[in-house]
């Protein structure tokens, strides 16, 4: 049983993206197989994610479904101009995030919401300004160009540069997020670069193939353009108003609350600075083996360095600054994170690949996903996932092949919090809502040419 054929029809009769709907925000999976293709190749394909993601917030009032759907295509180009040497190009987004939420639950604003803790003031009293739901938006697209070197017809050595594009906008809305409400940042694109580096082998006569790849991590130093509507409405009262307000404050809160609103009122909210977003270095392995005529057993392990990755805009950090110490114990003034992760990202596919005759091969797999921490951000509540996949490649005639493929995901269950629960002692009331049965459906097509 000769790799050839078979491996053609595993590795395209699968989805065009193999995580789609993973950890975080990771998304495409990052695969190579188009560069590990024998001769010359080319390949394209689109896959779209179908979510489902609903629950209750910490009132207990449903959230409807806050996860949009997400579309996205991948291209690649594999040469092998000389025996011992080849090169790729790829194209993917590995990277993104699209969830809103609507309805009367705390991450929508409304007017009665209150600005801060037990400050008797709300946003409406304030005329900020403030209206809408929380929404996030997260764009990322990778081009990478790979470099092989063949020494044998067993090993592939290869390396290459990764040029990243980023860019991303968020809105924080509803009394969830406290003095964050109305607080919005966008991110525009930022350009950086990266590389990956890894080897390749097989056995072509039992149709054995293994690859192992690691990325680095990629680091965006970006301007983002923030509002934060509630600061400049409180620098705006009057000094003698304010400590008419604070006086109404229970006593044994007054002396934190109005040092929290001295800092707020000293926030300079035309300033700017960079923000480093750092997207996590990761590892694919990848194997497969023939186990009889025809039938071909598959795998592939990934792992994505969640746990390093944090976004603390600069005037996000300010404001964060200033209210962390009447949140937790000990006067913690080292203010949190937008976005961060407790756990690094470990994924798993199996399954078994099919002849049918020359036209037609199929696949099966189920997946795992482990998530990147539970408690997780309320701009992407889920706690890893359970799937199951089928794959279908036909070959109308020699050299060209179409694929499509659909998976079906359970989403795991998670308690969501605010990015406050990293000021110690505030874990607890950082805590926003809880999201149940989640599910997504994902879908794809894919056309290659080997020429």
């Amino acid at each position: 049983m000769r790799m050839t054929s078979l491996s053609v029809a595993i590795v395209l009769a699968t989805l065009p993206a193999t995580s789609i709907f993973a950890a975080a925000l990771d998304r495409s999976g990052q695969s190579i197989g188009a560069f590990l293709q024998k001769g010359n190749y080319a390949e394209a394909g689109f896959t779209v994610l179908d979510p489902t993601v609903s629950g209750r917030d910490n009132g207990g009032n449903g959230t409807g479904d806050m996860a949009n759907t997400y579309r996205f295509p991948a291209f690649a180009l594999k040469l092998q101009p000389f025996e011992q040497f080849s090169f790729g190009l790829i194209f993917d987004e590995p990277f993104g995030a699209d969830a809103s939420y609507s309805g009367n639950s705390n991450f929508v604003a409304k007017p009665t919401d209150k600005v801060l803790g037990s400050l008797p003031i709300t946003t409406g009293s304030l005329k900020a300004g403030i209206d809408g739901g929380t929404r996030v938006q997260v764009e990322s697209r990778d081009y990478t160009a790979i470099f092989g070197y063949q020494p044998t017809k067993n090993f592939n050595f290869y390396g290459g540069v990764v040029y990243q594009e980023l860019r991303g906008k968020v809105d924080l809305r509803g009394s969830t997020y406290s003095l964050f409400n109305g607080y919005s940042a966008n991110i525009k694109q930022n350009n950086a670069y990266g590389w990956l580096a890894g080897f390749a082998y097989e056995i072509p006569e039992i149709a054995l193939k293994t690859s192992i790849t690691y990325r680095s991590e990629i680091e965006h130093e970006v301007q983002a353009d923030e509002t934060t509507p509630l600061i400049n409405a409180i620098q705006s009262i009057p000094a003698a108003q304010l400590g008419g307000i604070l006086s109404l404050v229970p006593a044994a809160q007054r002396a934190a609350i109005a040092g929290a609103l001295g800092k707020a009122k000293g926030i300079n909210t035309n300033a700017s600075g960079d923000t480093k977003i750092t997207t996590p270095q990761s590892v694919n392995l990848d194997f497969q083996t023939g186990i009889m005529a025809d039938t071909v057993a598959f795998a592939n392990v990934r792992w994505v360095n969640w746990k390093s990755f944090a976004i603390r805009p600069y005037q996000f950090g300010q404001v964060a600054g200033a209210v962390s110490p009447i949140l937790g114990k000990g006067g913690y003034a080292g203010g949190f994170n937008l976005v961060d992760y407790a756990k690094d990202q470990w994924s798993a596919n199996l399954g078994l690949g099919r002849k049918f005759n020359d036209q037609f091969s199929g696949t099966a797999s189920v997946g795992w996903d482990s998530g990147a921490g539970n408690p997780i951000t309320t701009l992407g509540p889920t706690d890893g996932y359970w799937n199951v996949g089928l794959g279908l490649r036909y070959s109308p005639v020699k050299d060209w092949d179409i694929s499509t493929g659909i998976k079906y995901f359970w989403l795991g269950d998670a308690k969501a919090e605010t990015g406050a629960h990293s000021v110690p002692g505030n874990e607890a009331a950082s805590y926003a809502g809880d999201f149940k049965d989640g599910h997504a459906i994902a879908y794809g097509f894919k056309v290659g040419y080997h020429f």
